[in-house]
């Protein structure tokens, strides 16, 4: 049991103490389907607050072989599948379950505790090729410091393969925006992580999380192979980005609360592949406190969103002012570069927006909307303190 590998299960185990986790287990069962195989890289990107860290957790909870989490696991989806897949998701359940050599790392935590932000890969590749190196002793010598080396190395001598769970991948791209010596460096480790023929040698998975789709950094594209699962295109994994209307009835029911009060604080969101979604954070924090009130604004800045607002291009403002009014907006999303600092039109942020939560998508009319109460109170302060600024400046 290690750090960053074969981690134990007390994150996830932490998460399933409140009394209140909802399933997501699912998951679990589409990344056993796709391990070893052509397709095992998965990049899920969606907002702050909407349980990025708890689905790697409780991936890593599963995997792990320094886990010993059956009990945790026993009465979730993952353990009891439907009578017509029964047969082979329990085949895979007792195959994967803590039973592979897992590395696992939050790509933020590098980030804050590096000394000079120019450190972090130095500092991940030293830590973790510490870790294999005492877990491996008489494969690596301390000549190599190359993690994916390290990895390879390994695998040659052992036979080991390894599923990489990386939380925040993109977190390195978002705090040092401006740095392309470090995002060349980060993009170089990235690639012999997950592109070329030595991969499948060592890697039988990957699964990554982020706020953003992956941008495509030139002819430096690491991460081409990744299958990609986003706020406009979730896919098969749509059910596992927020919480489903059923499962919000469900906590309304056991905890005595109106839903449709629930309803018109935190739905909105829309995926023609399962119906409305609910952002979870604000579910629970509403169902912990036994009230409905905007919980975004605790995580989150009114300064953040009134940066790419007061870009103002091609009418911005006026566009927002008639979503608080009930309106929706066309959008075009195919110019967006999958960035926080390329914007160049309307197009381009309002599909920010849509990434960032702020705004919900309608795929069938190629419109956005505000969701909810909650999404209408932040986006209202902002613009109502961005016009507050303009008249102190007349």
């Amino acid at each position: 049991m290690g750090i960053y590998l074969n981690p134990s299960a007390d994150g996830f185990a932490s998460i399933m103490k409140t009394g209140d986790y909802v399933d997501k287990t699912g998951l679990i069962t589409y990344m056993n389907a796709v391990l070893n195989s052509s397709r095992n890289m998965l990049c899920s990107s969606r907002p702050r607050r909407f349980g990025k860290s708890y689905a790697a957790q409780m991936l890593s909870a599963f995997y792990s072989k320094g886990a010993d989490a059956g009990e945790l696991f026993a009465h979730l989806r993952v353990a009891n599948p439907p009578e017509e897949t029964k047969e082979k998701e329990k085949e895979w359940y007792n195959k994967y379950r803590n039973n592979c050599d897992v590395l696992f790392w939050d790509m933020a935590w590098f980030i804050s505790n590096a000394q000079n932000i120019e450190d972090t890969i130095l500092n991940l590749q030293r830590d973790i090729g510490k870790e294999l190196r005492e877990a491996f002793p008489d494969c690596v010598t301390e000549e190599v410091v190359s993690l994916p080396e390290i990895l390879l190395t390994i695998s040659v001598k052992t036979g080991h393969k390894f599923l990489i769970i990386i939380d925040e991948w993109d977190a390195l791209f978002r705090e040092a925006p401006e740095n392309t010596e470090l995002q060349k460096t980060y993009i170089q480790l990235l690639r012999a992580l997950f592109k070329g023929i030595q991969v499948s040698r060592f890697l039988c998975g990957a699964y990554m999380t982020g706020i953003l789709p992956i941008k495509k950094y030139g002819t430096q594209s690491a991460l081409t192979d990744f299958t990609e699962f986003t706020m406009l295109e979730p896919g098969p994994l749509a059910p596992y980005v927020g919480f489903t209307e059923d499962e919000v009835k469900k906590l309304c029911t056991g905890h005595h609360m109106d839903y449709e009060e629930m309803r018109r604080w935190y739905d909105g969101y829309y995926f023609d592949e399962i119906g409305h979604v609910y952002n979870p954070n604000s579910v629970i924090k509403a169902v912990f406190c036994g009230k409905y009130s905007n919980y975004w604004t605790q995580t989150e800045t009114y300064e953040s969103l009134r940066i790419y607002i007061d870009l103002n291009f091609d009418g911005l403002k006026e566009c927002l002012v008639d979503m608080l009014g009930g309106k929706r907006c066309r959008v075009d999303i195919g110019s967006f570069q999958n960035d926080m600092t390329s914007m160049k039109s309307r197009d381009d942020v309002l599909t920010l927006l849509v990434h960032l939560g702020y705004l919900g998508y309608d795929a069938d009319n190629k419109e956005v909307y505000i969701p909810n109460e909650e999404i209408r109170e932040a986006v209202s302060y902002t613009h109502l303190r961005a016009h507050e600024t303009e008249a102190d400046l007349v």
